[in-house]
């Protein structure tokens, strides 16, 4: 059951209620930015964990409303669930549990306070409300950067370490998913093996202990790595698995042409 780190008190607290009532989470985010981005994609990776421990939530976006059009296109373009209207918040009253993600200037809030560490630099052009999905391109065309580049730059670092957004960091991430998805369409060639419960209960646990994203990474590079005698079949079916929460499109190239 995932347990986060309440900012306001120090201590862990369970995300989904006792009763198994929905869980509200609530993204406070001001400007167009990497930090407004990092808070929006906590809110995201919390509805994702909540929902694959069988928890029914949803995301709302609160701040200034003169940016919530752009803010919901970036979180769209990086592959985020939608964001209803924080002003909306009282709608659902049935809400058994709320959290609040906030940055480092965010606002004061009631309920469990989820923070998240600064991010700083430029979101690049290519990620932004206006940017264009990478993929394969009709015709042949040669396709446009892809925001999963970014999405997996926030993600390497854990929410409540400061986040420096530069081109080490965009070139890292790049190489990573591009690696990655061809190891995954590759390992789709094989016969499909189940995830091994030791590396589903690493998963699990990483991501349930204060949302550890990095320690899911490094299970992912553990399973890339690991000896021989792990079936490239499992393989696949664990990054398939950790890519429910980590919203990659790991599995994007598969079926593709080698």
């Amino acid at each position: 059951m995932l347990s986060i780190i309440d900012a306001r008190t120090g201590e862990p607290v369970v995300a989904a209620s006792v009763h198994r009532g929905p869980t509200r989470v609530e993204a406070h985010a001001r400007g167009y930015g990497a930090a407004s981005l990092r808070v929006l994609l906590v809110a995201d990776l919390l509805v994702r964990a909540l929902e694959m421990g069988g928890t029914p939530a949803w995301a709302l976006l609160s701040g200034g409303a003169s940016d919530s059009a752009e803010l919901r296109a970036g979180a769209a373009a990086l592959g985020m669930h939608p964001f209803e209207d924080g002003r909306d918040a009282t709608a659902g009253t049935g809400a058994a549990q709320v959290l609040h993600v906030v940055g480092a200037d965010g606002p004061a809030t009631d309920g469990v306070r989820v923070a998240v560490a600064p991010a700083e630099g430029a979101v690049p052009d290519w990620a932004g409300p206006s940017g264009v999905r990478g993929g394969p391109a009709a015709g042949g065309a040669t396709p446009g950067p892809d925001p999963a580049v970014l999405r997996l730059a926030l993600l390497a670092v854990g929410r409540t370490e400061p986040l420096r957004l530069d081109t080490a960091a965009l070139d890292e991430a790049r190489d990573t998913l591009a690696r990655w998805r061809r190891a995954v369409a590759a390992w789709a060639r094989q016969p499909s093996r189940p995830v091994p419960d030791e590396v589903r209960g690493r998963l699990r646990a990483a991501w349930e202990d204060d949302l550890d994203v990095p320690e899911v990474l490094r299970v992912l590079r553990w399973t890339e790595d690991a000896a021989p005698e792990l079936p490239d079949g499992a393989r696949f079916e664990t990054y398939a698995y950790a890519d429910r929460l980590l919203g990659l499109e790991l599995t994007r190239d598969v079926g593709a042409p080698a």
